[in-house]
């Protein structure tokens, strides 16, 4: 999978940002205090969040599967090893590349356009920004939150509107006044024309209701896990926190994950726990406490189930034995038939 210059400087930026969220905290949070508060977390309350964070990607894959099945049915076990797998890469890379991995890696081992594939994922990043802004404008209803966080929102929704109006224009920018005239001028570039083409078939499922209801669905689903899973880390180290405010917290950390970080939203996930929680009147200590026990589980959870599904991947493709494999083109890859490029749609 190659890299293109401007991911890599997203992903120099995001490692920048993480130094800076881990600099801030350091000098803001008493590690010690905070770790004795983490020794002292209840193993109980940890066994509860290991099982709402586990609901929460069994629905993510659940999710991205109901949007690949216009294109590609595939067995949810399978699509939801290929979750895992992106959520692996993004431990590893900065700026969420893990999306573009997962995108590939689906391609490739299903025999499905790369670019197709991609065009779904951006669908469901749409769906889930989408949710997460409503749940964040509810707990700031709910909560009466003023300041820094609502104007968050703000940006939040008009972000939404832009994310909605873009998405709107790649589906349906064949009907536009002039598209002929765009199309044309594509056309001399037949690989550019090909690569939309691809593109806008994945994000083509978007316009179907239905598929757009149930990844809704899912994605309510796996939020309510998310939430949970806050609470839960909450009783773990002994802070008690409402469901408005559970869930301010989890979509914040959803919202701040927009802007480019390091692996894993290194620091940037603490430092922005840290921030709301002092806002309901939790010390820096326990909240950078409850932060980091979230994302240690989400980190543990989605990193051995990475692992797991790569494992499963390659042993599925040693007992392919695929042409695709042979040459290259991908492990466990289905060669395209007719000698078609490695990115054709099946």
């Amino acid at each position: 999978m190659r890299i293109g210059r401007g991911a890599l400087l997203r992903g120099a930026l995001g490692i920048g940002i993480s130094l800076f969220s881990i600099w801030v905290l350091v000098r803001s949070v008493d590690l010690a205090a905070a770790w004795t508060v983490l020794r002292t977390a209840t193993p109980a309350w940890i066994g509860v969040m290991l099982i709402t964070a586990t609901l929460d990607m069994a629905a993510r894959g659940a999710r991205w599967r109901s949007l690949l099945a216009p294109i590609a049915p595939l067995p949810y076990r399978r699509v939801l090893g290929y979750t895992y797998i992106g959520y692996l890469a993004n431990n590893v890379l900065p700026a969420r590349l893990g999306e573009l991995y997962r995108s590939h890696a689906l391609g490739d081992g299903e025999g499905v356009s790369r670019t197709t594939v991609l065009g779904t994922v951006v669908v469901e990043r749409v769906v889930d920004t989408v949710l997460v802004v409503g749940i964040a404008s509810l707990a700031v209803l709910v909560l009466s939150v003023r300041g820094a966080m609502t104007s968050a929102v703000l940006l939040g929704l008009a972000f939404v509107s832009l994310l909605v109006i873009v998405l709107a224009l790649g589906i349906f920018a064949h009907r536009l006044p002039g598209a002929s005239r765009v199309e044309a001028i594509i056309a001399r570039r037949p690989r550019m024309f090909e690569l939309a083409k691809r593109l806008r078939e994945g994000l083509a499922v978007a316009g179907r209701p239905r598929v757009v209801g149930i990844s809704i669905a899912f994605s309510a689903l796996a939020w309510s896990a998310s939430i949970l899973t806050f609470l839960a880390a909450g009783q773990a180290v002994g802070v008690e926190l409402t469901v408005a405010q559970a869930a301010l917290l989890c979509s914040g950390v959803a919202l701040v994950s927009i802007v480019p970080a390091g692996p894993a939203n290194a620091g940037t996930f603490e430092l922005t726990v840290v921030l709301i929680a002092e806002g309901f009147g939790i010390s820096r200590d326990d909240a950078f406490a409850m932060g980091l026990l979230v994302h240690l589980i989400v980190l543990a959870l989605t990193s051995i189930g990475g692992v797991v599904a790569l494992l499963a991947f390659r042993r599925r493709s040693g007992q392919a034995e695929s042409p695709a494999a042979a040459v290259g083109i991908g492990p466990g890859a289905v060669a395209p038939p007719n000698g078609e490029d490695a990115d054709a749609p099946a």
